[in-house]
């Protein structure tokens, strides 16, 4: 399940990770990584949204999901 978007777990963000789903696994490399770039400049808008307790703080983890490549203008 998702998490809502969390302004002290943001301040502790440390590493950040995007998950594909397969149906995009064809996507060159230089678009995915375009993407998640977007994806993670404006964490709150994305539809998937988990924060994973680290060590040092926490790992931000957004699943792609076709409502974020429709605002994102890609695919």
């Amino acid at each position: 399940m998702a998490d809502p978007f969390d302004p002290y777990r943001e301040a502790l963000v440390m590493e950040t990770e995007t998950v594909w789903p397969v149906e995009y696994d064809d996507w060159e490399l230089a678009e995915q990584q375009r993407v998640a770039e977007q994806l993670h400049t404006d964490p709150e808008r994305a539809a998937e949204l988990t924060y994973v307790r680290t060590h040092t703080g926490f790992c931000r983890q957004i699943t792609v999901t076709p409502e974020d490549l429709e605002r994102l203008g890609a695919g």
